[in-house]
This record gives C-alpha cells, sequence and structure tokens, in this order.
C-alpha cells in the first residue's frame, strides 16, 4: 500500500498556512492572554502545531510566550475548574 494512498483516504485536509506569516502585522504578545487562548485547549495544555497550524519558529515563539504569560498569572496551568 503506498504511503501517499493512505493519506489520502478519508476526509480531504485543507492546506494549513500559518496565521502569523500570513499577517505580518500579527504579534504574539504575552500580555495578551485573550489571543493565546485561543492556541490552547479547554484544560489549559498548549495545542500541537498539527492542530494550530502555525510553522514552528511561530509554535515557539507562541510557546515562550504561554510560559511567560502562565509565570504572571496572565493564564492559569491548569484548565478552567467545572462545576
Amino acid at each position: 500500500m503506498s504511503e501517499s494512498y493512505r493519506r489520502s483516504r478519508g476526509r480531504r485536509q485543507r492546506p494549513r498556512f500559518c496565521a502569523f506569516c500570513a499577517d505580518k502585522d500579527a504579534q504574539i504578545d504575552y500580555k495578551q492572554p485573550g489571543g493565546l487562548r485561543r492556541y490552547m485547549s479547554g484544560r489549559g495544555k498548549m495545542r500541537p502545531r498539527r492542530q494550530t497550524g502555525l510553522c514552528a519558529k511561530h509554535q515557539r515563539k507562541l510557546a515562550q510566550a504561554v510560559k511567560r504569560a502562565r509565570h504572571l498569572a496572565l493564564l492559569s496551568f491548569a484548565g478552567q475548574a467545572r462545576e
């Protein structure tokens, strides 16, 4: 079975692009936790590159910004508590 056959089965994936490479004005800033939450799961974990669609360079910058925001208590280390 060829590799291309395995990848093409099921739903077609749309091509991914890095939102920060496409929009040069967009910045990754640890002081804006609302923008960082988009790239985190409900449990407070950072989403991987394959889910966010970011390039490696911007995924590294995002990880650093999330860590800084957590350290300054702008973001929580855990997700929101379920009540």
